[in-house]
């Protein structure tokens, strides 16, 4: 693997379904999975084959049909889920098994009722289960970040040894910093030195529950992560996961700082957005970066001026970078004369200096009252003497 390369692993069918109103029968899986496919990520996880007979039929339904990216099906360090994980990738051309255990003494005192040298064991024995089935295989501790580190850089020691191939360190409760995140991942490679002489693929998995998902699956980057997984429009489990589409363009736009690339095609981040809007019948917020309906709007009569006179005043990526229509200059009360005077004569009204000032205090007045400023209300305010001036269109004489 190209050391400057991230790979991306999607989880919008897994982790991402299971957020509440978020559930995909096997055919609006199959849909979200060809976008996926079209998007260019690197991995699928395509569900928890053991969870339901729904899910498991939903993995093997994807495998016969994706070529493109490795899919991948989560289970338990359990026997009999690692073996119905494999028996759901069967027809996979690249499949991949990822294991999970918790590591936290939180969790294997509360939850699984196991002690820490179990837990050890428990991992060893299923990786390498899982490793007889399938020669890829992720092992995730689940609940690093609220593990003590001396037992996590063990568990991860053994999933390696035991012939894990990809080590994910989740914040599954999205409870660390960036910085605490970060250093965690610089301290298993420092103190397992087989992560890097092995070529051991390091992932982050983030929650946004203190809303730093991407964030923090950014400092990983940084600190040597080479996988991130993540979801379209940030979907998942409570607050979600860390959004792919946001993971993506900021390391692209930031290629500066963060030295490395993907493999994605960033002009299908908002049609994928929008795919999965379709068939969970809800789009993401209109503030939402990269993918939101506002993310490339502007009302501000300073930023209208300047993205007038240069879009690179205020846009740091081009709509057209990551696949959408293009840039709304909207006009409500806090536009400027610029903003109006472009969209009149877009309109095909061109105004003098006078007639534009004048047109733009009966402007501000309406927009006063009126949340939504439409053309018609526009030309409406214009006098009839610049509306008669106006030439016809070929369209209007026809």
């Amino acid at each position: 693997m190209d050391n400057n390369q991230v790979l991306i692993f999607d989880t919008t069918l897994r982790d991402g379904e299971q957020s509440p109103g978020c559930s995909m029968t096997t055919q609006e899986k199959l849909s979200m999975a060809h976008a996926l496919e079209d998007l260019g990520v690197d991995i699928l996880e395509a569900g928890f084959a053991m969870a339901s007979e729904g899910d498991f039929a939903a993995i093997a339904t994807i495998t016969q049909a994706i070529r493109g990216p490795r899919i991948t099906s989560l289970a338990r360090a359990r026997s009999e889920d690692i073996i119905m994980a494999a028996r759901s990738l069967e027809h996979a051309d690249r499949a991949r098994i990822h294991v999970f255990l918790a590591s936290s003494d939180l969790h294997l005192e509360y939850k699984l009722k196991m002690s820490r040298e179990q837990a050890l064991d428990q991992a060893a024995e299923s990786v390498r289960q899982a490793r007889s089935l399938c020669d890829d295989v992720e092992f995730s501790p689940e609940d690093a970040t609220r593990s003590d580190r001396d037992f996590l850089v063990e568990m991860v020691r053994v999933a390696i040894e035991a012939g894990a191939t990809t080590i994910n360190m989740p914040d599954t409760v999205g409870y660390a910093t960036p910085a605490e995140y970060g250093q965690m991942f610089r301290e298993v490679r420092q103190r397992i030195p087989a992560v890097d002489a092995e070529g051991i693929v390091l992932s982050s998995h983030t929650h946004d529950d203190l809303g730093l998902a991407v964030a923090t699956s950014l400092a990983a980057v940084e600190a040597g992560a080479r996988q991130v997984e993540c979801a379209i429009n940030g979907i998942g489990e409570r607050a979600g996961n860390a959004a792919l589409e946001e993971v993506a363009a900021a390391l692209y736009v930031r290629a500066d700082y963060y030295g490395v690339t993907t493999g994605l095609h960033l002009d299908k981040l908002y049609p994928t957005s929008q795919t999965l809007g379709q068939i969970i019948t809800f789009a993401p917020t209109p503030n939402k970066a990269i993918v939101g309906s506002n993310a490339f709007a502007h009302e501000s009569g300073i930023h209208q001026h300047g993205m007038l006179a240069n879009p690179l005043c205020y846009e740091i990526m081009t709509p057209a970078l990551v696949g959408a229509s293009g840039t709304q200059l909207v006009l409500g009360k806090h536009s400027g004369r610029a903003a109006l005077r472009n969209r009149l004569e877009q309109l095909g009204y061109t105004l003098s200096r006078e007639e534009l000032q004048q047109t733009y205090y009966r402007f501000v007045a309406l927009a006063d009252r009126k949340k939504n400023i439409y053309d018609q209300d526009l030309i409406g305010l214009l006098s009839q003497q610049i509306r008669d001036r106006r030439p016809m269109s070929y369209a209007e004489v026809d």
